[in-house]
């Protein structure tokens, strides 16, 4: 008999286990992430009395993959350009909470002795809060439509992008040992530049690719393509000198640049789910209870730090961005835990052999703990902002108020402000994509074609490839808006403008003479002087040439339209448009959609018999009915099953909304008179059947019934949908379709009414 690898019975126990200790945490309405983490626990080296995992480092490479497709499905639902719109307030608070928690946590690590690298780990790890826990609670709750819900998630998204950079430069610091200055720029240097690099030429060419494979890819082609490009991130970035988990990540964010973006979320997700099931089974797995018990102080300690730092940094974050009381103390409060990506730093610690093996089931003990508090912590909020408002004096609400209002009344920019901030981001993304390109080309291009045209021959064709690749670039830096609305208007309005302003060209056009000095430099190994000739030379051609111009304009085009397609899809089917909803947040009223369920009570009512601005105090501004949209309905517009409600209204007044369609529809779910099967039998009409000679028509089984006759056998012949004027004879086998009970009173003679 063959022998089953350890790695295949060993992934059999831990999918068992997760699978029944899921289903148990799911009757008891818990986080199934828990539920991973205690199956884990059970599967792990800790419990001896039942068959557990025999090849602990076996599992350690499916949990990596299993951080793979987490951090590729987390990069799916972030979006760089999403981090652009979450605004000010996601933004300040991050930062607020992720340098509070940071030194909240590195100084609590020292106090207890922890020593330098664990406290600078376990900072990292208390600083991020849940994502899927966060969401999941939200959705339980009902709450993902109202104000804070916004806030809250805008704070998760820039804590993903923190959380990628910590990472980063905790793996730094964990190889160089300390911490220095340069080395610490460098690495965030590094990175930013390996970032903008691959977002530019992902967005340029990969959503390109997919809409010119659209014909041939189905559920399975899009799968494999996808995860291949994940992979293949993951090998970039490794050669690149980061982690694989950055890379999954930034081919995720990439692809949900893309209008395939919810198609690749969706298919995708089994894959996540299941290495994602063995991640947090192998988190538990590397958990002693015995080791906790012995940590109980510190465990505790750590609680309170989680939920009492993240409440305070997470409210005073919020609240400084220019948000209300009530928004920044809900705010606070949901953010009061921490999940999947302090397991992710712990298993980095552990990995790199820097933190301690104590600190790794201390975190996550310490996250199971706050994640099982979430949702109470979240209905804590409303309580605590009542106590807040009788406790702040009245001058400090006051000032509080005309803060936030002051705050989001602030919206002109001058023109100098737009134009050097567009400056700053088309010089940068250019730059770094130039001297990616650039270091590409010396590193690995140059050398082969030297290789195969030794001598001045093979150095000049490289240099001329590289400038006339990087010329396109090159213009877009030197060039771009000095032609806009924004130039133009500074140039206009004042003379002393125009000195400025001519810097700011004079400025792009050194900085493109530089670039062009790099391959000149390391190809031609020429005097300085005859390199700054060349180059300048070099420039002037590209500032002259039509060609370049038109080639620049197309690929600025075709890179904006990649960029823009989902989010033009998207406004396209958006229920209400994002300016409109945007509006309406200012002023402290809220959308969300409702769809109305099959066997609503709601069915089939006008809006004016339903008269939901009465009774909870919203709005319906949209139908959206199939492929059709019902703006404004009038009071006689009836619902149908499906049809899905836009509505209007403060939180209150939308949760007030919630619970008063749930409860009616409980309600009706109640008072349903129970629906019975419909089978097909047959029955024998036997000597002194009241169905003797009586047509099918006379005999009511249909009207009076509520059966079919589908059949009769008589002798050897079959009579297939007999026509109702057919008379039943003595010894006919009668094929009925019906419920039983029917069908048997029928059998003997009886109708039914």
């Amino acid at each position: 008999m063959s022998q089953i690898p350890p790695l295949i019975s060993d992934l059999a126990v831990i999918l068992i286990s997760a699978g029944f200790v899921t289903l148990l945490f799911k009757r008891l309405k818990q986080p199934v992430v828990l539920g991973y983490i205690v199956a884990g626990i059970l599967a792990g080296p800790a419990i001896k009395e039942i068959p557990t995992v025999s090849d602990v480092e076996s599992i350690r490479i499916w949990a990596d993959i299993g951080v793979v497709f987490l951090l590729f499905a987390l990069g799916l639902d972030f979006s760089f350009k999403k981090l652009m719109k979450v605004g000010g307030t996601a933004v300040i608070g991050a930062i607020t909470v992720v340098i509070g928690m940071m030194t909240f946590g590195y100084i609590t690590g020292m106090s207890l002795g922890w020593g330098h690298m664990n406290s600078l780990f376990l900072g990292g790890m208390l600083s991020m809060s849940s994502t899927t826990i966060i969401f999941k609670a939200f959705d339980d709750m009902g709450l993902r439509n109202q104000r804070f819900a916004g806030v809250v998630f805008g704070i998760l998204v820039v804590e993903d992008l923190f959380a990628v950079l910590l990472m980063v430069l905790l793996s730094t610091l964990a190889v160089s040992k300390h911490v220095e200055g340069m080395e610490l720029l460098d690495s965030v240097v590094k990175l930013g530049v390996f970032l903008l690099f691959c977002f530019v030429v992902g967005i340029y060419l990969i959503p390109s690719f997919l809409k010119k494979a659209r014909t041939f890819l189905n559920d399975e082609t899009l799968l494999i393509v996808s995860l291949g490009l994940c992979l293949g991130m993951v090998m970039i970035a490794t050669k690149a000198g980061f982690s694989s988990a950055l890379g999954a990540f930034v081919m995720g964010s990439i692809l949900a640049e893309t209008i395939d973006a919810e198609h690749i979320e969706h298919i995708v997700k089994p894959v996540k789910d299941l290495f994602g099931a063995i991640f947090f089974v192998s988190v538990g797995m590397l958990i002693d209870p015995v080791l906790l018990w012995e940590y109980k102080i510190p465990i505790l300690i750590l609680t309170i730090v989680v939920m009492v730092g993240q409440i305070l940094f997470g409210s005073f974050g919020v609240l400084l961005s220019g948000q209300t009381v009530k928004v920044a103390i809900q705010s606070g409060f949901s953010l009061a835990q921490i999940g999947e990506f302090a397991f992710i730093i712990a298993s980095l610690g552990l990995t790199l052999g820097v933190t301690d093996n104590f600190l790794y089931p201390i975190v996550v003990a310490v996250s199971v703990i706050t994640t099982f508090f979430t949702p109470y912590m979240i209905r804590m909020a409303g309580p605590a902002y009542k106590i807040a408002e009788r406790t702040i004096p009245a001058n400090w609400m006051s000032f509080l108020e005309r803060y936030s209002s002051g705050s989001n009344t602030i919206r002109q920019k001058s023109a100098w402000n737009k134009l050097l901030k567009a400056l700053m981001r088309i010089v940068g993304t250019y730059t770094a994509v130039t001297l990616v390109l650039i270091f590409i080309w010396l590193q690995f291009v140059a050398p082969f074609i030297i290789s195969k045209l030794p001598g001045i021959r093979g150095e000049v064709i490289s240099l001329v490839l590289i400038l006339i690749m990087i010329s396109p670039m090159l213009r877009a830096i030197m060039m771009k808006k000095n032609h806009s609305a924004e130039y133009q208007q500074l140039w206009h309005d004042s003379k002393y403008n125009r000195g400025p302003l001519v810097s700011l060209i004079v400025l792009r056009i050194v900085l493109c003479i530089g670039l062009v000095m790099l391959p000149i430099a390391r190809l031609l190994n020429a005097a300085a002087g005859i390199a700054i000739a060349i180059a300048a030379t070099v420039i002037t051609l590209v500032i002259l040439s039509k060609w370049l111009k038109k080639q620049s304009i197309l690929m600025e085009r075709h890179f904006f339209t990649n960029l823009t397609a989902r989010e033009m899809e998207s406004e396209r089917n958006a229920p209400i448009k994002q300016k409109f909803a945007s509006h309406l947040l200012e002023r402290d009223l809220h959308l969300a959609d409702f769809e109305v369920k099959q066997n609503s009570p709601s069915m089939g009512k006008t809006l004016m018999e339903l008269n939901f601005r009465q009774k909870c105090n919203v709005n319906i501004v949209t139908i959206i009915r199939g492929d059709r949209r019902i703006n404004i309905p009038g009071g006689n517009e009836r619902l149908y099953p499906f049809d899905k409600l836009i509505v209007v209204g403060a939180d209150d007044d939308l949760n007030h909304f919630r619970h008063y369609i749930e409860e009616r529809y409980k309600e009706s779910l109640n008072n349903r008179q129970e629906t019975k099967e419909v089978n097909m039998e047959q029955f024998f009409i036997s000597e002194g059947s009241g169905l003797i000679g009586r047509t099918i028509l006379a005999s009511g089984i249909r009207d009076n019934s509520g059966c079919l006759v589908i059949g009769i056998e008589r002798d050897a012949r079959s009579i297939k949908n007999p026509p109702p004027t057919t008379v039943f004879e003595q010894g006919d086998i009668v094929w009925i379709v019906g419920e039983h009970e029917k069908v048997v009173r029928l059998s003997e003679g009886k109708t039914v009414k």
